[in-house]
């Protein structure tokens, strides 16, 4: 045992030493004040005798307990004496500490101000905006229930679904209870293959476990190939606390969820700019993480679809009336009426006007493509390019 201790002692000698020398300092005692621990009160408490009521005997604490192991309750202490001027920089250890979450410290996520250092970029989406607004079909909805509604009664080909579906994860994590929750395999059983066009895409929302092979299989099954992966980072700055539903089978808190795009047909970013401006937006969205019992998505994947692809026949499923939007078609149990007349929505798209067109000033700033090996362009990618590029 004392052979132990001794070992364990000299260790700690020799990291104090290298920590020493690191911060500057000549010696160990200077460290301990530049590290603000309290020596004193931590030798008196491990100086102080216990009575072992099992046998009758006097132990003395210094016996078993290293003199040089300290507690650490909180992470402050290891920020002095270092380069870093935020004092919750340790984002690990502050997350144990407050329940406040990493992510809660990026900067610059919202949308409105997101672009501030990008005056191009932020150019190109007001002008988008501005053109997907005055193109935008007004908004219809249609309460069904999707487990039996055949959706070819839709009477229209889609350029883009979302689908938002309930899925029995979500009790777990997010302790919903009010909806009726769905299954992979009632999911799977939907027939969005018959209401997508030849070129077309399709945006799953699967959930943070096993709904990232289901969806991929979903995909396959409705005829798509997974093209992204769009990641939503959940913050917790309103209501910063660890979870109230842990995943018993998780090492991890989960604070993430997945929406998978699929491509049928196809499409490139070099040849078909008349359907698609791949790279105006990230395949992150970083947004406040909604109520407790809420299954409620960020708004932003509307802006994310609508700044990609230019089709103008946009599918809701699983929406709700929080979600009815100009420009899309929404479909789902829990609305609660219905504007949906087929004849008059596929009036919208007569003389072929299913795409919203572009500008040119919108074509000078939207991030192009390199061109093809061997060719010279003389706009490029335009500098700005913020996607990864696989579809969007």
């Amino acid at each position: 045992m004392q052979t132990m201790l001794q070992a364990r002692r000299e260790r700690s000698q020799k990291r104090k030493k290298l920590l020493a020398q690191t911060l500057g300092v000549s010696s160990v005692d200077e460290l301990r004040q530049i590290l603000g621990t309290d020596v004193e009160d931590t030798q008196k408490k491990r100086g102080k005798l216990s009575n072992d009521k099992s046998d009758g005997t006097v132990k003395d604490l210094k016996d078993d307990v290293p003199t040089d192991e300290i507690v650490y309750k909180d992470s402050s202490t290891f920020l002095k004496g270092t380069q870093s001027s935020n004092p919750h920089n340790d984002y690990c250890q502050h997350f144990i500490d407050t329940g406040q979450r990493p992510q809660n410290f990026i900067r610059d996520v919202g949308l409105a101000d997101r672009f501030e250092e990008y005056p191009k970029l932020r150019e190109l989406i007001k002008l988008k905006d501005d053109l997907i607004a005055e193109t935008a079909t007004p908004p219809m909805y249609l309460k069904t229930d999707l487990l039996s509604y055949n959706l070819k009664e839709l009477n229209c080909k889609f350029d883009v679904i979302l689908i938002e579906p309930p899925l029995e994860e979500y009790q777990r994590t997010c302790g919903a209870t009010n909806v009726q929750l769905w299954n992979w395999d009632q999911i799977m059983e939907l027939d969005i293959g018959e209401v997508a066009a030849n070129r077309s895409f399709v945006f799953l929302w699967c959930g943070s476990s096993d709904g990232l092979d289901m969806g991929r299989f979903c995909l396959r099954k409705w005829g798509f190939r997974r093209c992204e992966d769009i990641c939503w980072i959940r913050t917790n700055i309103n209501n910063p606390g660890h979870s109230k539903n842990l995943d018993s089978k998780a090492v991890l808190q989960r604070t993430k969820e997945h929406c998978l795009m699929g491509i049928k047909g196809t499409v490139r970013r070099s040849t078909d700019g008349d359907f698609i401006h791949a790279n105006v937006d990230i395949d992150l969205i970083i947004s406040e993480e909604p109520d407790y019992g809420s299954i409620e998505k960020p708004v932003e994947i509307f802006h994310i679809i609508e700044h990609f692809c230019l089709g103008r026949r946009r599918l809701h499923l699983f929406g709700r009336d929080s979600t009815i939007r100009p420009g899309w078609l929404t479909v789902g149990p829990e609305l609660t009426n219905t504007n949906f007349n087929a004849d008059l929505y596929q009036s919208y798209f007569t003389n072929g006007q299913i795409t919203t067109g572009c500008t040119e000033r919108i074509e000078a700033l939207r991030p192009k493509s390199p061109p093809p090996k061997g060719k010279v362009s003389g706009r490029g990618r335009g500098g700005f390019n913020r996607g990864r590029g696989r579809g969007r």
